[in-house]
């Protein structure tokens, strides 16, 4: 293995470690534990594949530097470590529609980068995706939903959340948030960027579908005051 394969390695296995350690938290937990223990993971088969940067490099950097945590310390420092060895990539028309109703926010700013999965920079793998997601300061990411359960680790600080309702609620820093195939969800950021693991366990190629919510540009009015 190379240096920088050695250091896409060793942040997968911070991931799967924190699962391994908070595997009764949520059903998806165990799901994904148990198709990642299917998997070929060792370094030899890691792919070798050119990093990508991102004009998002500040932010990234304030995202995981935000990352304080004490349970996902190594993560973090995995994470800084192989930043630089990363494909960080943005969603264009990649996961929704091209006309798809997103806002100003999400387009501004939203990024990823696949550990495991089709195109990833760590493992290869068709219908399997680990990576890492991250949003901008004062976004609302929008109700939408997906053919493709879900996993998120979330690694900031505090992120807000609503499943299908109006209702919202706050998430701390290393919880985890399952949501089964179909379910409508979206995700409030604060004044600190948003940062999570995400895992999407079979359909990785289904498209997003935006779900509407009258109440989003209240929302957004409220998040870009906080700025101010």
């Amino acid at each position: 293995m190379t240096d920088k394969q050695r250091r896409i390695q060793a942040l997968i296995q911070s991931i799967v470690t924190y699962l391994q350690a908070h595997r009764a938290a949520t059903r998806g937990v165990d799901l994904t534990l148990d198709k990642l223990a299917a998997m070929d993971l060792k370094g030899e088969r890691l792919i070798d594949l050119p990093p990508q940067g991102t004009r998002h490099d500040e932010v990234l950097k304030n995202a995981i530097a935000g990352i304080v945590a004490p349970e996902l310390q190594e993560i973090a420092r995995c994470l800084k470590a192989a930043k630089e060895d990363l494909a960080w990539r943005e969603d264009n028309a990649q996961f929704y529609p091209p006309d798809a109703d997103l806002g100003e926010g999400y387009a501004k700013c939203n990024l990823h980068t696949l550990l495991i999965g089709p195109d990833a920079c760590g493992h290869h793998h068709p219908d399997f995706s680990l990576g890492i997601f991250m949003l901008g300061p004062r976004t609302l990411y929008r109700d939408h939903n997906h053919d493709a359960p879900e996993l998120y680790l979330n690694l900031s600080e505090k992120s807000g959340w609503r499943f299908g309702t109006r209702d919202w609620q706050d998430y701390p820093a290393g919880s985890l948030i399952w949501n089964a195939a179909g379910e409508p969800h979206a995700t409030r950021v604060y004044d600190q960027p948003f940062i999570s693991v995400f895992v999407w366990l079979e359909n990785v190629n289904s498209p997003c579908n935006v779900i509407h919510f009258d109440d989003w540009a209240e929302i957004e009015q409220d998040l870009a005051k906080q700025s101010n």
